[in-house]
């Protein structure tokens, strides 16, 4: 039978369950990667495990997101990071080395293989033909010691492109032109293949670009083929031997096709404050800029740099235009060097910025009070930047450079003369000394001492679920509230192993009282439940976005709809996720009002199906909950790790 190349990837990498979409799937891992911001909470949930060495074909920890070392907190995490990776056979990559997707794409990503990773944007190495996937820290620590991971069978739609790009149009502006059309909700339980003639125009960078950024669309990865064009980036890398070619099956079926003619795309940009609110850079032009940033997971590659460099060669940014430009990767930064393209940026007035996560994560250069900056990052919530009234949009390379140089919006194709597009180099350069125990990868040291400062606490476990909930609405919020509103990046990630501190800044930015209000709750012997719309939990895998609500007594969500990787942290770590089955009765809550669910944990335990009781306001309304067998374990013993701990999955 014909098969498309999710489901060949699938087929191969099947423990258990049907490759029917909607059934729940098991799938073997072979790689997986952890980040710092997440990856602490998923070693110390690996280290409780009690096993004596990952498992999976390789184990990659990277540290690029808390760079900035303001206090002992993150110089104390990385150590940690370090020596736990040493002790259980985990490479290391030391600060930098660069931007975890970056460079797992350069040294590491293998056609055909799955990769699992504690950053939602993971699906980058679904550019060089993976199955990569974005999930919570637990989930990724069970699959490093060798435990399937789960997810529901995804339906597949086909990309199919046509023709090729235009100058001053590049791979950005194709994932923005799939946003416009799709959204950044509705899309839970779906895979991108994107394949057609068009897909030979895009080298593996522009590839990932793509790949990278569907994860703002909610879809569970993105795919592209692994090709010749694969093969050339893999051999320029000296990994040639980790190519395998892969391509759909002639008369493989889909469950949809988009159609996108490459030559008919221009400049595109995501406004303020959604990757999926989408304009022409045309529409958009003479408004003024203060801010450009070029870089991040999405757009710092070698090809990314050396275009926006040659761009700026023998000019000077706007006087009114600060631009900072962050690498992806230390391969990235030392190619510039040698060809003299960073005395290019520098030469323009661009500040030089560490090839790490920092600005896209709201860790340095925050914009201006209402300042309007343009990035070259994936997203664009409000707020994320760390400067809650700015304007963030998100563009090209190529846009970004524009605006620099004419301190307005500007579309690049009216600049005149635009590089020809960068080729990919005979030969990279390779210096792998910054990743650490490679040679025990997979094996591990024992007896390593593991480095435990004050900041590393202990992974919170849940309760059994009750037989009845007597809660209250602690918080109701609107559409779209994504894991930055729950738990706010920036300078609080510094506390992400120390949940009772980082608890502390649960909707912070949202609702100041929240922590007061749910730790009332909690200590008064009530449960806390959430009220939420349309698309809860967009954004990052940020598994504390469930853990600290459940440290605070967070017993249950109700919502419109709730996006895949949260729904799947909330389920890990005991929180009931309910759906309004008439979502109308979003609006018979109040925050405040006391609500009651009889028979909770026989619900959960059985179809799924409950009544809310607002005792408050006299109202009864249905909910329902969809879970596997599996998933209804695991919340009846009050998550993941207590259902582990007890023999019961």
């Amino acid at each position: 039978m014909a098969q498309n190349i999710v489901e060949k990837i699938l087929s191969a990498h099947r423990v258990s369950g049907e490759l029917i979409p909607g059934k729940e799937l098991a799938l073997r891992i072979d790689q997986t990667l952890t980040q710092d911001a997440t990856g602490t909470m998923a070693y110390l949930q690996f280290e409780s495990m009690g096993l004596d060495r990952v498992k999976a074909d390789l184990a990659v920890s990277y540290v690029d997101h808390n760079t900035i070392q303001v206090g002992f907190e993150n110089a104390d995490d990385h150590a940690y990071l370090k020596s736990v990776a040493q002790r259980y056979g985990v490479v290391f990559s030391r600060p930098g080395n660069g931007i975890c997707h970056q460079l797992h794409l350069e040294r590491f990503g293998k056609p055909g293989a799955t990769l699992l990773g504690s950053d939602s944007h993971t699906p980058t190495g679904g550019g060089i033909g993976m199955i990569a996937i974005g999930a919570g820290g637990i989930d990724v620590a069970v699959a490093m010691g060798g435990g399937p991971f789960f997810l529901t069978c995804p339906k597949v739609t086909l990309v199919r492109l046509t023709g090729s790009l235009k100058p001053g149009v590049s791979a950005k502006d194709v994932i923005l032109n799939v946003l416009s059309v799709y959204g950044t909700n509705g899309n839970v339980g779906r895979v991108l293949e994107y394949g057609g003639p068009g897909v030979a125009d895009l080298g593996v960078p522009a590839r990932a670009t793509i790949t990278n950024m569907g994860a703002e669309l909610g879809v569970t990865t993105s795919v592209f083929p692994s090709d010749a064009t694969t093969r050339s980036f893999l051999k320029a890398q000296g990994r040639e031997r980790d190519w395998v070619e892969l391509a759909a099956d002639a008369g493989a079926s889909y469950d949809t096709t988009l159609e996108i003619d490459l030559c008919a795309l221009e400049p595109l940009a995501a406004c303020p404050h959604s990757p999926g609110v989408i304009a022409t850079v045309a529409s958009l032009a003479g408004k003024k800029v203060q801010q450009v940033l070029i870089g991040s997971c999405t757009n710092s590659s070698y090809r990314d740099l050396k275009t926006a460099a040659l761009m700026l060669r023998g000019k000077k940014i706007h006087p009114d235009v600060e631009v900072g430009v962050a690498p992806g990767s230390r391969q990235v930064v030392e190619m510039l060097a040698k060809e003299g393209l960073l005395t290019d940026l520098v030469s323009a007035g661009v500040r030089m910025l560490e090839n790490a996560c920092g600005f896209c994560i709201g860790n340095h250069m925050s914009p201006g009070t209402d300042a309007i900056s343009l990035r070259t990052s994936n997203r664009n919530f409000e707020g994320r930047t760390g400067t809650q009234s700015a304007q963030v949009y998100l563009v090209s390379p190529e846009t970004a450079v524009a605006a620099a140089l004419t301190g307005v919006f500007t579309d690049p194709r009216t600049l005149g003369a635009l590089p020809t597009e960068v080729a990919e180099p005979a030969a990279f350069d390779v210096d792998d000394s910054l990743f650490l125990f490679c040679e025990t990868a997979g094996k591990g040291v024992p007896g390593t001492a593991i480095v435990r400062g004050p900041n590393i606490g202990q992974v919170p476990s849940g309760k059994p679920l009750p037989e009845k909930l007597d809660g209250v609405a602690v918080i109701k919020v609107g559409d779209k509230i994504t894991t930055d509103h729950i738990m706010p990046a920036g300078a609080r990630l510094k506390y992400r192993s120390n949940v009772p501190q980082y608890a502390k800044y649960v909707f912070e930015h949202v609702d100041p009282a929240f922590h007061a209000n749910a730790s009332a709750n909690r200590d008064a012997g009530l449960y806390n439940v959430i009220v939420a719309g349309e698309s809860y939990g967009q954004g990052s895998s940020r598994e504390h976005a469930a853990m600290c609500p459940m440290y605070l007594g967070v017993k249950a969500l109700i919502a419109k709809s709730i996006e895949r990787i949260h729904l799947a942290n909330l389920i890990n770590f005991g929180i009931v996720p309910f759906i309004f089955d008439n979502p109308a009765d979003y609006g018979a809550i109040k925050q405040g009002d006391k609500l009651v669910i009889d028979g909770l944990r026989e619900a959960v335990s059985g179809d799924g199906k409950a009544v809310v009781k607002n005792v408050t306001r006299g109202a009864s309304l249905p909910v329902s909950t969809a879970l596997s067998t599996r998933q209804k374990t695991i919340l009846v013993n009050g998550g993941l790790l207590a259902a582990v701990a007890t023999g019961a999955v």
